[in-house]
């Protein structure tokens, strides 16, 4: 049986990020079938600009998000709140994986979002947010799959995600909602 590549972006930047240390809790928590592959170069795309995305002029990172996407088997976004919304890095990863329109790398790619913030709802207006820019870039959401944990900053202040079971334990709901995706597509 081959495993289940799943290619996960993280939205925040910051080198202490929570989502990324969420991510990481998820690719150590991942079952013996799966492989995360967490792609670390979003801030090095440029915005997305039609007039560079040509043939010869994409940039090397754009190319490299793309090559990744189409090589996964399900994308999974991992997302904090920026003024109530998904940040541009992750946004824009998104406008690079959605062209060429309706053959993108997105399209009708299994796409699950989860994600932590500090507010009291864990960031669920990006993780809909996200749901939406990557369902109409023509993914396949996976709306099943639900995590929002929130008050990240005092959460995780002194434990890794990791290490927290309630986290752990949620995250094993994470893969079994994937695998009932994909048992489902496979139908």
């Amino acid at each position: 049986m081959s495993k289940n590549t799943v290619l996960t972006l993280v939205g925040s930047l910051r080198a202490d990020s929570t989502n990324q240390k969420l991510a990481e809790a998820i690719q150590l928590n991942a079952p013996e079938q799966v492989e995360v592959v967490i792609h670390d170069s979003l801030g090095n795309i440029p915005f997305y600009n039609e007039d560079i995305d040509v043939e010869g002029q994409v940039p090397a990172a754009a190319e490299a998000l793309r090559a990744a996407a189409n090589n996964a088997d399900t994308l999974l976004l991992v997302t904090p709140e920026h003024n109530g919304t998904v940040p541009a890095s992750l946004k824009n990863a998104i406008d690079w994986l959605s062209r060429p329109f309706g053959a993108g790398a997105l399209s009708g790619k299994p796409t699950a979002v989860v994600g932590t913030a500090f507010g009291q709802y864990g960031g669920v207006w990006a993780q809909d947010e996200a749901r939406k820019a990557v369902g109409i870039a023509g993914a396949e959401v996976l709306e099943d799959v639900k995590l929002a944990v929130p008050g990240s900053m005092v959460r995780f202040a002194e434990v890794h995600p990791k290490d927290d079971a309630e986290v752990v334990e949620q995250i094993k709901g994470v893969f079994d909602a994937l695998a009932a995706a994909r048992t489902a597509d496979a139908a």
